[in-house]
């Protein structure tokens, strides 16, 4: 009898067998017909959200649905090779935000890259190769001269060159797990390789190319968790601020001084405590999601106040579920999962600095 992929989801004191099959199926209950995921029914849905919920489907074994998934992002991908920031509902005639951002448009390489580690299909590799490309080349049209990568275009295609440091590290991230597939195709990017170096050498050694966004949890652990820091820096980092961001017992404040807990950036921190090989510290954060944890419905409610004992925002998503069985297949040795988010991933050409002199 062949074992459930969910029972391999399981992680004493975070997770039980039946608790990942409930949240499973919660998640595939929140997916629309033609495959979208948005934040839960009748909310929007954002690219980025929407791919980290794919990759949960696929870790739990749920390939035909993370497909659908994917599918959703080919048929509705811009000319320009971008989505929008924001579709209500993942209906895709809905546009509340015309915007596109960076970041957004960059993941689909790590999800695409997920799936065929997941499942080895190469007409699905060959299918998505063209989404993948369109959605970096758009990325890239936004780097700047130093390196980082401008945040959107603006509804009307104006570049917004600002760069945020938690988006850049996930583009790193994504051009990574691009230059991965690619190698798997044997087609050779050149161009991949250099950006993702500059883009690398940009965030470890230029934090002011970045907008100052140091009270947001995700700008401290982004350049672990998207390997821009690897090793000691990695752990050095993590280190710096861990008493000013995690609450012991309760998981990591999204943002300082605030006395809120979240459950994705408590789940995307046990990923990148996991990626510098402390697993036991990444158990002890998720430990703090039962808090969250919904018995009703097997999803995740976004976070948690302590001060007030309330939980806040009233809304259980999509992503604060995929970004938890993401955090838990990682930890529990799930290949794929283990293959995007570890140290295996390429990371493009090595620059001492960036090749239009900026430093």
């Amino acid at each position: 009898m062949t074992t459930p992929r969910t029972d391999l989801l399981a992680l004493p004191g975070v997770l039980t067998a039946d608790e990942a099959r409930a949240t499973v199926a919660a998640l595939l209950g929140q997916q629309r017909a033609d495959g979208a995921l948005p934040w839960f029914r009748g909310h929007h849905l954002d690219p980025w959200d929407h791919t980290e919920a794919a990759m949960a489907l696929d870790a739990a074994g749920e390939h035909e649905a993370a497909a659908r998934a994917y599918a959703w992002l080919a048929r509705h991908q811009n000319p320009d090779g971008s989505w929008y920031a924001a579709y209500h509902d993942g209906d895709a005639t809905r546009r509340i935000d015309r915007a596109r951002e960076s970041n957004f448009c960059a993941y689909v390489a790590v999800g695409t890259y997920h799936y065929w580690l997941v499942t080895g299909d190469t007409a699905f590799a060959a299918t998505m190769w063209p989404v993948v490309k369109a959605a970096l080349g758009f990325v890239l049209g936004l780097q700047q001269p130093g390196g980082e990568i401008g945040w959107k275009r603006e509804a009307d295609g104006t570049p917004v060159t600002d760069a945020l440091l938690t988006g850049s590290s996930s583009v790193l991230h994504a051009l990574r797990c691009g230059l991965a597939l690619a190698a798997a195709r044997g087609e050779a990017q050149p161009d991949w390789e250099l950006a993702a170096g500059e883009l690398r050498h940009a965030i470890r050694h230029h934090p002011g190319r970045f907008l100052d966004k140091s009270r947001y949890s995700m700008d401290w652990y982004y350049p672990v968790l998207g390997g821009a820091l690897e090793g000691a820096e990695a752990e050095a980092r993590l280190a710096a601020r861990w008493d000013e961001f995690v609450v012991p017992g309760l998981g990591c404040r999204c943002v300082v001084p605030n006395p809120w807990v979240t459950g994705g950036e408590s789940a995307e921190l046990a990923l990148a405590l996991w990626g510098v090989g402390d697993p036991a510290r990444a158990k002890d954060v998720l430990r703090g999601l039962a808090r969250l944890r919904d018995p009703g419905t097997g999803l995740y409610w976004t976070g948690y106040v302590y001060e007030d004992d309330a939980l806040w925002p009233r809304e259980q998503t999509t992503w604060t579920a995929g970004a938890l069985l993401l955090a838990v297949a990682a930890l529990a040795g799930e290949p794929a999962t283990c293959g995007v988010f570890g140290a295996g991933l390429p990371y493009g050409i090595a620059v001492a600095r960036c090749t239009c002199g900026v430093g």
